[in-house]
C-alpha cells in the first residue's frame, strides 16, 4: 500500500493535489501534523485536515508528530481521520490512547523514532492496526533513509507473527522507488512517500511503480 504524503504537496495547490492521489493508484493520503514541541518543525492542524477530508476519496492516515496527542484523538476524528498514529514517545499513557482511538472507529497506529527499538510495543501488540517505523528523524521531509531501517523491519515482522497480530507495518521517511522493493521483502505493508511523488516528473506514474516495486 501507498500513502503519498501531503506534506510534500503544493500547499497552493493542495485540492489538485489531492485528486492526484485520489485518481492513483494510493490507497491512503498521509496527513504528517507537527507542533514545533515534539518535532522541530510546524505542518498544519486540523481546519488542513478537514479540507483535505473534504475531497479525498482515499483514507486519511493521520501521522501526530506532537507533545500529548491524547488530547487531539476526538478532535483528528471529527476531522475526518480514519488511521490516526501517535508516537510512542510522547505517549505518556499510550495504551488508553489507543483503546480511545479504537473506540471512535479509527485504526490505531503507534510510531517508533529511529533510536526506539520495536521491542518497546510488546504489551501493546494486541491493541495495534499499524506501527509507524520512522526511516529518518521527524521534523522534515527530504532525508536520507536510515539503512538500520531494514533490519528493524524485519525484528518487527517477527514480533507481529510470532503474537498472531494482524497490525500492518507502516515505513516513513526518504522511501523511493531505489529502496521500495527492498522494504516490502522484509516485511513493509505500507510506505509513505512524499519528495518521491511529490517531486517527480509524473506523480501518478512514480506511485504505480512503487506499487509495484
Amino acid at each position: 500500500m501507498i500513502a503519498p504524503s501531503i506534506l510534500s504537496a503544493d500547499f497552493a495547490n493542495l485540492e489538485r493535489d489531492v485528486r492526484m492521489i485520489n485518481a492513483s493508484d494510493a490507497a491512503w493520503i498521509h496527513v504528517d501534523i507537527m507542533d514545533g514541541v515534539f518535532v522541530p518543525n510546524l505542518s498544519f492542524g486540523l481546519p488542513v485536515t478537514e479540507a483535505i477530508k473534504r475531497h479525498a476519496k482515499k483514507p486519511l492516515d493521520v501521522h501526530l508528530m506532537i507533545v500529548q496527542p491524547e488530547r487531539y484523538i476526538e478532535a483528528f476524528h471529527q476531522a475526518g481521520a480514519d488511521v490516526l498514529t501517535v508516537h510512542y514517545e510522547a505517549s505518556t499513557h499510550l495504551h488508553r490512547s489507543l483503546q480511545q482511538i479504537r473506540a471512535l472507529g479509527m485504526k490505531a497506529g503507534v510510531a517508533l523514532n529511529p533510536h526506539s527499538p520495536v521491542d518497546l510495543l510488546a504489551d501493546v501488540l494486541g491493541d495495534l492496526d499499524l506501527v509507524c517505523l520512522m526511516s529518518v528523524n521527524p521534523g522534515f521531509g527530504g532525508q536520507a533513509f536510515i539503512p538500520q531501517t531494514f533490519k528493524k523491519v524485519e525484528r518487527l515482522r517477527r514480533m507481529l507473527d510470532d503474537a498472531g497480530s494482524k497490525a500492518l507495518i507502516e515505513i516513513d521517511g526518504g522511501v523511493s522507488l531505489h529502496n521500495a522493493a527492498d522494504l516490502k521483502k522484509a516485511g513493509a505493508d505500507v510506505l509513505v512517500a512524499g519528495n518521491a511523488v511529490f517531486k517527480a516528473l509524473d506523480p501518478a506514474d512514480t506511485i504505480r511503480q512503487l506499487n509495484e516495486a
